[in-house]
């Protein structure tokens, strides 16, 4: 399974911090997608098997992480919104 962390990554957060030592210890991959690389969500997302909507972020483009959010409840991609 392969997870797109959907938001902003900075090491200063400490919320990303967690986010990143929660998924480590599922054995799963994953990847933080910047929200203002998304773009298309069908180019940019449709490797991902589920998607975890960040905390914390102070998102660089709401419309990204809203894209995004739209594509994986029209498609049946497991989201976890926090």
């Amino acid at each position: 399974m392969r997870i797109a962390v959907i938001g902003d990554y900075s090491a200063r957060n400490v919320t990303h911090q967690a986010t990143n030592a929660e998924l480590a210890t599922t054995g799963e991959r994953y990847e933080w997608v910047p929200t203002d690389a998304i773009g298309t969500p069908e180019d940019s997302l449709h490797e991902f098997d589920a998607m975890w909507i960040s905390p914390g972020s102070p998102y660089r483009s709401m419309d990204g992480a809203l894209a995004a959010i739209r594509y994986a409840r029209e498609r049946g991609v497991p989201l976890v919104g926090t």
